[in-house]
């Protein structure tokens, strides 16, 4: 339960925010959590990461997983310290051992009994009972329809012992924001029961992702997965899948323009041939995401984004904005990816165009390129408005703290 002291927005707070950036040591995934991190101490607060999964970390060099997590917390140094030298020993990282890095389990427990604000993005991090101490638990909900899938059989009786254990973890919390924007409004079809969520988006620090000076590359870009394991998903005896799901759509686009399309694509045994074949250019996803400095550079060197959602996100109509394409847009890159429902809360038209057809997808193509400079001029200018961690992140703790 919340503490009663109440705590206000324009204190300087004390923040534990959680994430996969050693378990899953990807660029990508790495901005993910740490801009958020970066971003509050921006904003001036007391700021610390904090990685206890319960699992088996990533090994990249054996390309398996492993219950060794040195080289994985070494990595976790290593880009916390490049982000910012002041966080340097602001994190630690809990192996399945029980054995933490950087600060100490003594040091962790004294923490969270003064934490205002402890941030579980997708739920990633067990609540022990120290961590049970910190006054608001906030569960992030980066999936959305994902984490809701299993609330409807927990409600009726029906669900298995994971499912019965995974929403009990979820009510331990003590509020819920969703980047599913529209979740709670009567067209989006994410169940809403047990839970109040509330809309947030991922928050970029914008300066991390100024235009570089490398050669920009004449084409489209996204790094993806094919199909995670999380990538189907029943509710309601309806099946949802994810970006696989919905790719069959657009497959023949490469065929109709001129422009080159390129997936970076990691996970779930794509048809690389296939695609190829299609005119698709495929690349290795970790190729160019080993660390967060590589993927941005893969982003800066890009001519836009192109990208379709899961299919979960589609259906739903989620109001789902991707963090990724939101580090595009603050790099200056225009995006054209397929909608979500998101342009019903970020303007779609200029910089950001939204599509749900091969038709249309060719058509913001056409449109991006024929005046390129004006679109590369709003992309700017949409991260400023809607995606800079210099806002997303006030409002963020204005929902949590009300």
């Amino acid at each position: 339960m919340r503490s009663t002291r109440a705590v206000s927005v324009r204190e300087k707070l004390t923040i534990i925010v959680t994430g996969y950036a050693a378990t899953y040591p990807v660029g990508g995934a790495t901005w993910d959590y740490l801009q958020y991190v970066l971003g509050f101490k921006r904003l001036g607060h007391r700021v610390y990461y904090l990685e206890d999964t319960g699992r088996w970390t990533w090994d990249v060099a054996q390309n398996t997983f492993s219950d060794d997590a040195s080289a994985n917390a070494a990595y976790l140094a290593r880009w916390i310290a490049t982000l910012d030298p002041d966080l340097a020993h602001h994190w630690a990282l809990r192996d399945v051992h029980g054995r933490y890095y950087g600060m100490s389990q003594a040091r962790v427990a004294s923490l969270c009994r003064e934490t205002d604000v402890f941030l579980n993005y997708s739920g990633c991090c067990i609540l022990r009972e120290e961590y049970m101490a910190c006054r608001t638990k906030v569960y992030l909900d980066s999936d959305p329809l994902y984490n809701q899938a299993g609330i409807i059989d927990y409600v009726h009786g029906t669900a298995d012992d994971q499912t019965r254990w995974a929403v009990d973890c979820m009510r331990q919390h003590d509020r819920f924001v969703s980047f599913g924007e529209s979740i709670g409004q009567a067209h989006c079809l994410i169940p809403t029961d047990l839970f109040a969520w509330q809309p947030t988006r991922q928050p970029i620090v914008l300066d991390c992702w100024a235009k570089s000076s490398a050669a920009v590359r004449d084409v489209y870009t996204t790094v993806m997965s094919w199909q995670p394991d999380s990538g189907t998903v029943t509710v309601n005896g309806v099946v949802y899948g994810g970006k696989h799901a919905e790719f069959g759509k657009f497959i023949n686009l490469p065929r109709r323009t001129s422009q080159s399309l390129e997936l970076a694509i990691g996970g779930g045994l794509p048809p690389v041939d296939h695609l190829r074949q299609r005119g698709w250019q495929v690349i290795d996803a970790y190729a160019v995401s080993p660390d967060p400095w590589k993927y941005r550079q893969y982003i800066g060197t890009s001519k836009a984004e192109f990208s379709v959602a899961k299919q979960a996100y589609v259906a739903t109509r989620s109001g789902w904005f991707s963090g990724r394409s939101a580090c595009y847009l603050a790099a200056g890159k225009p995006v054209v990816v397929q909608d979500t429902g998101f342009s019903a809360h970020i303007p779609s038209g200029e910089g950001l165009l939204a599509f749900a057809t091969e038709d249309e997808a060719l058509a913001a193509i056409e449109r991006i390129n024929r005046d390129y400079p004006r679109h590369a001029a709003a992309a700017s200018r949409l991260a400023r408005e809607y995606c800079d961690a210099q806002r997303v992140l006030p409002a963020f703790l204005q929902t949590v703290l009300a």
